[in-house]
C-alpha cells in the first residue's frame, strides 16, 4: 500500500503549488532565469510554481535550507555553479553536500558573464586594462557578489593570469554593486550579460569582453577573453535544477520532462534570449550530473593553481570612495549571488 501511495503521488505531482528556491536576490540573473522558465513550467503544469529567493554567503544560505526539505517535489532549487561547482572547493565548512544532499534533475541553460568598467578608467580593451593595472600596482579594485561566488573567482582568476593586482570589495549581489562601479567607487565587476550589459549599452559602464568561448549573441561586438590575450580563460555559468536528495526516480523524471518540456518552447527561449542566457541542448538529469562534475573538477584546478580562497587575496581589504585605501568602504556587502 505504500508504494501505491507513493508512486500515485508521483504520478499526480504537482497537486498543490511547488516551491522553487533561488538562492541569490530577487532581479539578479539567476532570478530572471527562475521566472522565465517557471512561469512556463506552471502553464504547462497547471499548477502554481513559487519562486522563493533565499540570499546569502554565495547561495549557500538558500541551498542548504532546500537540502532540508522533503524529496517530494514541492521544493526545488533552481541555482548555478557557484553552489555546487566552486563553493564546495572555497568553503570546506558548507552546511550542505552538493552530491550527497540533492539528486540533480535538469540543465536548463548557460550564460557567460562580462567584464565590465567604470568609464573613468582610461582603458577600453582587455590589453589596456591589463596594462594599468600594472602601471599602477595595488590601485585597481575589483567588486564582486560576494565571497566563493563565480564573480569573486571569475576575477580572482583574471587577476592571477593577468599579473595584476586589485583589492576584492564584496557586495551582497552584483545589482547592489552596480551604482558605486558607474561611479568610480569601484572599477572593476565581472557581471551576468542579462544583467550587465544593459548598463554598458546605456552608457554608464564600459563593456569590454565575454567570458565564453565563443562571442555572444547578445553582444558580437564584444571579444572573448582568449580573444583579448588571455588564451584558455573561458567561464560559462550554468542554471540548473535539483531535488534534496532521495527523490524516488520517477518523480526526478517527472520533473525532469516538465522542465525539459519548457525549455523547448519558443516562448522560455525567447525571454531567455532577452537576457542573454541560451537554452542548455537537451540532455538527462545523468548528463546534467556528469556535467556539473567535470565543472567542478575545472573550478577546483584552477582554484588550486591560483591560490584562490574566500578572502581571495592579501589585497582584499577594504577601500573607500575613488579608491583611497584606508577611507570609509562603499556600502560593502560580504555575502552573495552570481548576480
Amino acid at each position: 500500500m505504500a508504494v501505491s501511495a507513493a508512486a500515485h503521488a508521483q504520478a499526480s505531482w504537482p497537486d498543490r503549488p511547488v516551491r522553487v528556491i533561488v538562492p541569490f536576490p530577487a532581479s539578479g540573473a539567476t532570478d530572471l532565469v527562475a521566472r522565465v522558465v517557471t512561469q512556463r513550467v506552471a502553464a504547462d503544469l497547471g499548477q502554481q510554481l513559487v519562486v522563493d529567493n533565499k540570499p546569502g554567503a554565495g547561495g549557500t544560505l538558500g541551498t542548504a535550507e532546500a537540502a532540508k526539505a522533503p524529496a517530494d517535489g514541492y521544493t526545488l532549487l533552481l541555482t548555478t555553479s557557484s553552489t555546487h561547482a566552486i563553493s564546495p572547493h572555497l568553503m570546506p565548512k558548507l552546511a550542505y553536500d552538493p552530491r550527497k544532499d540533492f539528486t540533480p534533475v535538469a540543465h536548463l541553460a548557460d550564460a557567460p558573464s562580462v567584464l565590465l568598467v567604470t568609464n573613468s578608467l582610461p582603458v577600453k580593451t582587455v590589453g589596456e586594462l591589463i596594462a594599468y593595472g600594472k602601471a599602477h600596482p595595488g590601485k585597481l579594485n575589483y567588486a564582486t557578489s560576494g565571497n566563493g561566488t563565480i564573480v569573486h573567482l571569475n576575477a580572482a582568476a583574471f587577476s592571477a593570469q593577468a599579473g595584476i593586482e586589485m583589492m576584492h570589495v564584496p557586495y551582497k549581489g552584483t545589482a547592489l554593486a552596480i551604482p558605486d562601479l558607474v561611479t568610480g567607487q569601484t572599477h572593476v565587476l565581472f557581471d551576468s550579460l542579462p544583467t550587465g550589459m544593459p548598463h554598458a549599452k546605456g552608457g554608464r559602464l564600459r563593456a569590454l569582453a565575454v567570458t565564453s568561448e565563443k562571442r555572444s549573441a547578445l553582444a558580437p561586438e564584444l571579444p572573448t577573453m582568449a580573444e583579448s590575450g588571455l588564451p584558455g580563460y573561458s567561464s560559462v555559468t550554468w542554471f540548473g535544477v535539483y531535488l534534496p536528495a532521495g527523490a524516488p526516480p520517477a518523480l526526478v523524471d517527472r520533473i525532469h520532462k516538465a522542465f525539459a518540456k519548457a525549455m523547448q518552447s519558443t516562448e522560455v527561449a525567447e525571454g531567455l534570449a532577452k537576457l542573454g542566457v541560451e537554452p542548455a541542448a537537451p540532455s538527462t538529469a545523468a548528463k546534467f550530473d556528469a556535467m556539473v562534475q567535470a565543472d567542478s573538477k575545472r573550478w577546483a584546478t584552477v582554484i588550486r593553481q591560483h591560490k584562490i580562497t574566500v578572502e581571495c587575496n592579501p589585497m582584499s581589504r577594504s577601500r573607500g570612495r575613488g579608491g583611497r585605501p584606508g577611507a570609509a568602504a562603499p556600502r560593502e556587502r560580504a555575502e552573495s549571488e552570481r548576480s
